[in-house]
């Protein structure tokens, strides 16, 4: 039977680090976070981090790696690591690394994400494969983890082009999606599956407080269109939000079969495990447009570092997703079932 005392966790100074390390340490870890230069306040502020290492980039992570390793620190990736390494670099994390490396590239690349999604029989928005197929609302969404920045509106061919000008420096602007625009709440699912005990949870919801999609309402329609703003979607903040109960049968069976499906792509040994989330719109007849899925922990959770209502009823105690994670490699530890837990 293995001690956490023997094991620390690490994350990226960035998304959901605080919530990480908070629920870390509230199952009795040490924790290390890694903080590009100049970030560190908020981390020493709240008291999350046991050792803070500090590095010009995240894109330098390899240069401390080894240090993670004489620690027998286990990484938890976020967004900012799919962001700022690529999938690609994250497969060659050689520290112990929580959850399957292979699935992140699936939540990266729109092409694969999408046969994921319809292989589990979730309703997506209508892709199309070219500009010059559009003939309603799309919004287009280039690849990768980039927290809604670069997605724009069109209507129609000769908008889009006119738009797509204005991304022609934006990193990986040859890569992009054309997607039905789906008008509803958008409401993004956050899950937990964990291979120990063979169980999904249903964590919480949230919606994004997206710049300046969300605050463009506060402006008269002519002085929109008088001074030419465009929607724009980079993400701001996160609110909490509560479904209501008769949809929760739906949101249970979306995510195990977004689980069981990624066995098939991955194999058993590689599918997904731990949290992920189903970013979609839900619209005026409750259909469940899920647009998007993130195969590891969301920004979403954020608001609920103690706990949403939804974990509240399963727990009774304050359990976020951060503290979730921690409790499950606690679990493997205390019944040395570290492989299961480890990709």
């Amino acid at each position: 039977m293995g001690n956490v005392k023997d094991y620390k966790i690490a994350t990226l100074g960035s998304h959901t680090a605080l919530q990480i390390l908070k629920g870390a340490r509230d199952e009795g870890f040490e924790t290390i976070c890694i903080c590009e230069k100049g970030s560190t306040r908020p981390y020493e502020s709240y008291g999350v981090a046991d050792q803070i290492i500090e590095v010009d980039s995240f894109a330098d992570y390899f240069d401390i790696e080894q240090t993670l390793i004489d620690q027998n620190a286990i990484v938890i990736p976020h967004g900012s690591f799919v962001a700022y390494l690529g999938p690609q670099n994250v497969k060659k994390i050689k520290a112990m690394h929580y959850g399957t490396k292979g699935i992140l590239e699936w939540e990266s690349d729109r092409t694969k994400e999408k046969k994921w999604l319809l292989k589990a029989g979730i309703t997506l928005p209508r892709l199309f494969k070219s500009p010059e197929d559009i003939d309603r609302p799309v919004i287009i969404k280039f690849h990768g983890a980039k927290g809604g920045k670069g997605y724009f509106l069109a209507n129609t061919p000769e908008e889009f082009y006119q738009r797509y000008e204005e991304y022609k420096d934006f990193p990986g602007h040859e890569k992009f999606a054309i997607q039905e625009y789906i008008v509803g709440v958008p409401v993004y699912s956050h899950y937990f599956y964990s291979r120990l005990t063979g169980e999904l949870e249903v964590m919480g919801f949230d919606k994004r407080y997206e710049s300046n999609a969300d605050s463009v309402g506060r402006i008269a329609a002519k002085d929109q269109v008088d001074v030419g703003i465009h929607t724009t979607y980079t993400i701001a903040g996160n609110v909490p939000l509560v479904l209501r109960e008769s949809l929760l049968p739906l949101i249970f069976k979306m995510g195990e079969d977004v689980v069981r499906t990624s066995r098939d792509l991955e194999g058993a040994n590689g599918g997904l495990y731990g949290p992920f989330c189903l970013e979609g719109i839900i619209d005026p007849e409750l259909n469940y447009y899920v647009f998007e899925i993130s195969a590891r922990i969301v920004a979403g959770t954020n608001p609920y570092i103690n706990g949403s209502p939804y974990a509240w009823l399963r727990y009774n105690e304050p359990m976020s997703t951060g503290r979730r994670i921690a409790r499950d490699i606690k679990m493997a530890i205390e019944t040395d079932k570290m492989e299961a837990i480890l990709g």
